[in-house]
């Protein structure tokens, strides 16, 4: 399945039905009077967020979306039914934006999440409603008011407990393979990985996270060299950024600041977030090398870097471990938050 994480689309609300004259015709009913019905409701469109999809492809043959129109009034009082809604479909972390790709409208976070995007027009009054004891038989009624249209943007961020950072060829990929069930494409030259990729990764029976890797960073990412940052929406969302760092390149700390630089550049609180930085390759590392290259980014982190391989999976679960602990306490924090903020939790006096 190909993987789409941004798409526009083009909405539009039904029209409410119009509203009936009419009026009644019976056998020995001399003056029957006004009886044309009111007209239906245009449909909706919404957006609902659903487990299963992880991309928004089928947006990208399909951009135009449209409730029906509501039903006409028909004569003795009758109602027209309401249009059929529209329901979009997404993935679940799917945010939609307006036109202007600033102003954000919904940001469908779980499962199950349903925003009204368009409201359909309402139907229009039968001439019954305007009878009064001056106009005993209104010729006249109301159209259907028209539905609501506008452009939007939808875009994806994945949602994942942790994120794999580091530039190209770092071992992200392999990582995660030897982290969890995934099968991400490996290879030995950059850019293996030109979509994001998840994994779960099971510790134990009662410790179990996502994680989530994107493709490589290289100097001037944030100007859109290479892949640019277009990506770095999907760890976004992380409680936890793993750095990995090529233990074979000549300037292991030099690639470590490259890729914080390219992370301030973006924004969006990734420079701010928890940080697990790391080693990798160091099996093709001679004991020597290795401390030359731990001293090095040790003394730039201000802490010694985890020491990890992805090939022979030395330190691989340490470092889980410590990624573990992070996601752990970032859903304690949230649980306490939301605790708070439906009044389960007492936060105390305040002026």
């Amino acid at each position: 399945m190909k993987f789409l994480d941004q798409c526009k689309i083009y909405i539009r609300s039904g029209d409410g039905g119009g509203g009936a004259v009419s009026f009644r015709r019976e056998k020995f009913i001399e003056y029957g009077g006004p009886d044309g019905g009111d007209g239906g409701r245009g449909g909706d469109v919404w957006i609902e967020a659903v487990e299963g999809l992880n991309t928004l492809i089928d947006y990208r043959y399909q951009q135009h979306f449209k409730a029906e129109t509501g039903v006409h009034g028909m004569g003795k009082q009758r109602h027209g039914a309401k249009g059929a809604d529209v329901t979009l479909k997404v993935p679940v972390g799917t945010e939609v934006y307006e036109e202007d790709k600033e102003t954000l409208v919904a940001d469908l976070t779980k499962a199950g999440m349903r925003v009204l995007l368009a409201k359909g027009g309402n139907g229009g009054w039968g001439n019954v409603h305007f009878k009064g004891p001056i106009n005993q038989a209104p010729k006249h009624a109301n159209p259907g008011l028209p539905g609501e249209e506008r452009w939007l943007w939808l875009r994806l961020k994945l949602i994942a407990d942790a994120g794999l950072v580091g530039s190209p060829n770092a071992g992200k990929s392999t990582f995660l393979a030897a982290a969890s069930a995934a099968t991400p494409k490996i290879a030995d030259y950059p850019f293996t990985t030109l979509t994001p990729n998840l994994g779960v990764v099971d510790l134990s029976t009662s410790e179990r996270f996502v994680l989530a890797d994107i493709p490589g960073l290289i100097e001037g990412a944030s100007d859109g060299a290479g892949l640019g940052t277009r990506f770095l929406g999907h760890v976004e969302r992380t409680a936890v950024l793993i750095h990995l760092i090529d233990a074979t390149q000549d300037d292991p700390a030099g690639a470590y600041e490259m890729i914080r630089a390219e992370l301030e550049a973006y924004g969006g609180g990734l420079a701010d977030k928890p940080e697990l930085v790391a080693l990798n390759k160091a099996d093709a590392l001679t004991p020597e090398l290795r401390e030359e290259k731990v001293a090095a980014l040790e003394a730039v982190l201000g802490r010694k870097p985890f020491v990890i391989s992805g090939v022979s999976r030395e330190g691989v679960t340490e470092l889980l471990r410590a990624a573990w602990n992070k996601v752990r306490e970032h859903r304690a924090a949230e649980t306490h938050e939301a605790a708070v903020a439906s009044g389960e939790v007492e936060t105390g006096w305040q002026p």
